[in-house]
């Protein structure tokens, strides 16, 4: 058995119940077959062992009060993962789905992610259980403060500074900060995704998107092709799936698809700039379903079905597939489904929101694919700037933060393309930035001993 395969087995041993983690872990490690040889320095020193444990797992209880006196407890967590490369970072997720597996398979894949930036980041990743779904202002508010009061001790702008993930944006972002700054009597930048009036950074809302198709233009330069005239399916409703839209459309491309956690709309007719500040006002202002943008337009809406489930019932003929939403959204007989339907190329918004079998499906079919820690390290990325921004007390214009962010996803895309051919690997986006952002991180920990 290989030392990459006795690895894999000895996670599948110890963690069996940690689906997602182990799914991250064979995904990755998989791929870093090619480095064993290469390195035998890091066979020796047992760092595909030692980068699959975290550095520390803090767990903790939530208590807190609804608006009609009754206590709630729900479950916190941060996992650092590796900060081998730099602080911590990695963003905090609410989410009933939330667990220990999730987040630690966010924050391993953050490792990779945050190293490919270019930027000095470590992994990370947080979160709870709570919904923030059908909470009041004044719950959220109550909830994040409770957050807090064990989070703060673990966290510090040179030790760890968590961001934004699925149900924490500037509204939780808002309340964290301030309970933090309160408890500690520090303005520091400890938080990103953070409003303007108080440290955050222009093109921070829009990153992870815009980062996305930023990359996937490249994907597609490869080929002799840009996104002009090219249909686009995109999964989600949230900051991610409407940036990526937007930016889709800039760039001269067709979205003609949008979801939520209830069900999907299929919009043949592209979703124009008018129906996206629709979409935006209803998921961000109103906190509305997607079911009233089908509605508003006179479309069919699918109702418990993903955006992939009606691509593949109904036939919809894409070019690109978007996958914004969640993990593990797109199986194997989605991927099938959308490589029949003409899809060359996919890029993905979310984290890990295809499976393994979707991904040999992408590979076997010759689709560009994107991997999530390549593709959507936009986000972190300008996470990274804010910090710089944070650390200099100054707040850059926004063409040199989208200029930044443009440069660091060409870099990206370069150095997955060069450490797949490097690696034997050539054209293999995901083996490529597996590799580039694995070698970093692994010569760091070299270089630290055994620590």
């Amino acid at each position: 058995m290989s030392v990459i395969q006795d690895v894999i087995a000895k996670v599948k041993e110890k963690d069996p119940e940690q689906k997602e983690f182990i799914q991250a872990v064979t995904e990755v490690l998989t791929t870093l077959e090619p480095t064993v040889e290469k390195h035998p320095e890091f066979v020796k020193a047992k760092i595909y062992e030692r980068i699959v444990e975290p550095d520390r797992v803090v767990m903790f209880r939530v208590p807190w009060e609804d608006d009609k006196g009754e206590i709630h407890v729900n479950r916190g967590f941060r996992v650092q993962f590796n900060g081998a490369i730099g602080p911590y970072k990695g963003g905090l997720r609410f989410h009933p789905s939330v667990n220990l597996s999730i987040i630690k398979f966010l924050g391993f894949e953050q490792i990779f992610k945050n190293s490919l930036t270019g930027l000095a980041m470590g992994g990370a990743k947080g979160g709870s259980d709570f919904d923030p779904k059908g909470k009041s202002d004044r719950e959220v508010m109550r909830f994040c403060y409770a957050f807090m009061r064990e989070l703060f001790r673990h966290i510090g702008p040179d030790t760890d500074v968590p961001a934004g993930d699925i149900g924490v944006g500037g509204r939780e972002i808002g309340y964290m900060y301030g309970y933090y700054k309160k408890i500690v009597n520090e303005h520091t930048g400890v938080l990103t995704g953070k409003g303007l009036e108080y440290g955050g950074s222009l093109i921070r809302p829009e990153a992870t998107g815009y980062g996305l198709v930023y990359f996937v233009h490249e994907m597609l330069a490869t080929r002799g092709t840009d996104l002009r005239g090219k249909k686009v399916a995109v999964s989600g409703a949230g900051n991610v799936a409407q940036y990526a839209i937007e930016k889709v459309n800039q760039l001269g491309g067709k979205a003609i698809t949008v979801s939520d956690s209830s069900g999907a709309v299929v919009d043949e007719a592209g979703i124009t700039p008018d129906k996206l500040a629709f979409i935006m006002e209803l998921k961000n202002v109103r906190r509305g379903r997607i079911k009233e943008y089908a509605e508003k337009y006179n479309l069919p809406y699918y109702e418990g079905k993903s955006v992939w489930d009606v691509i593949k019932e109904q036939g919809v003929k894409v070019d690109i597939a978007l996958p914004c939403a969640t993990q593990n959204e797109i199986n194997g007989e989605h991927a099938q489904a959308l490589v029949n339907n003409g899809c060359f190329c996919v890029g993905e918004g979310a984290n890990m929101p295809s499976t393994l079998d979707a991904i040999k499906i992408y590979l076997d079919n010759n689709v560009l694919y994107g991997p999530a820690k390549a593709a959507n390290a936009g986000g972190v990325a300008v996470s990274g700037l804010e910090m710089a921004q944070n650390s200099q007390r100054l707040s850059w214009p926004r063409e040199k933060v989208d200029e930044e962010l443009q440069k660091i996803m060409k870099n990206i895309h370069k150095a997955a393309l060069d450490a797949a051919e490097t690696y034997g690997q050539k054209g293999n986006y995901l083996a490529g930035a597996n590799i580039a952002g694995f070698i970093k991180v692994a010569k760091a920990m070299l270089a630290f001993g055994v620590v």
